[in-house]
């Protein structure tokens, strides 16, 4: 598969539709030489490296071997490009491995990821959500405990959120969490459809379960 990244394109709309230079004096070293060079090699790696990979994706898909999810072929090499290039800490917090840029410097990135192969944008995108969801509701030894990872790329993240009966309609989860007395939680309930649940391109999944708790309220 060809693909052109639309690095122009993006640029364009960061600065005079997204006001990206109004952001400035909150992240000084987002300066136009580092965002044309961050959108540069975000360009490479989804045009080189992950466009090629996406029709093989499609013919072949993820497989089951011996009880082991293998990604399909090519797509654990990509990821560890990814990984070592910093994308899933590009927005991510300094304090956890991150690089703190804007998060709408990431969003035209990850663009160009979706667009040249969407199935494997798919895996640092779940990744990208439960960094957020850490970083705002996480306590502070999960933060310690799961964000240098998710950040640095070396695990991935998912979020099991849809049940049999609820499809897209959240608010009908029976998923429950009880308190064990220990500081953690007691699971019971059913997922369904965890996109990218598991795979080998990586050495950890960390799962996020949206689940109910004993005295929530209904919705």
């Amino acid at each position: 598969m060809t693909f052109r990244a639309p690095i122009r394109d993006i640029a364009f709309s960061l600065r005079h539709a997204a006001g990206f230079d109004r952001l400035g004096a909150a992240y000084p070293e987002a300066d136009p030489d580092t965002v044309q060079a961050v959108l540069e090699a975000a360009g490479v790696l989804a045009g080189e490296v992950l466009a090629p990979l996406n029709r093989g994706g499609d013919l072949v898909g993820a497989r089951l071997e011996n009880g082991i999810v293998r990604a399909a072929p090519g797509f654990a090499e990509a990821y560890r490009q990814f990984a070592q290039g910093g994308w899933s800490g590009l927005a991510a917090d300094p304090d956890h491995g991150g690089q703190g840029l804007p998060k709408c410097l990431e969003v035209g990135v990850f663009e160009m990821f979706q667009a040249a192969n969407m199935a494997f944008g798919l895996c640092p995108m779940l990744s990208l959500g439960a960094i957020e969801a850490l970083a705002h509701h996480g306590s502070d030894a999960q933060k310690a405990l799961y964000l240098p990872k998710l950040v640095s790329g070396d695990w991935t993240g998912t979020m099991n959120l849809t049940e049999p009966q609820s499809g897209s309609d959240l608010g009908t989860i029976t998923t429950m969490a009880t308190p064990d007395g220990d500081g953690g939680w007691t699971i019971t309930g059913q997922k369904i459809y965890i996109t990218w649940g598991d795979h080998d391109v990586a050495d950890n999944i960390v799962h996020l379960v949206l689940a109910r708790t004993p005295d929530a309220p209904p919705g």
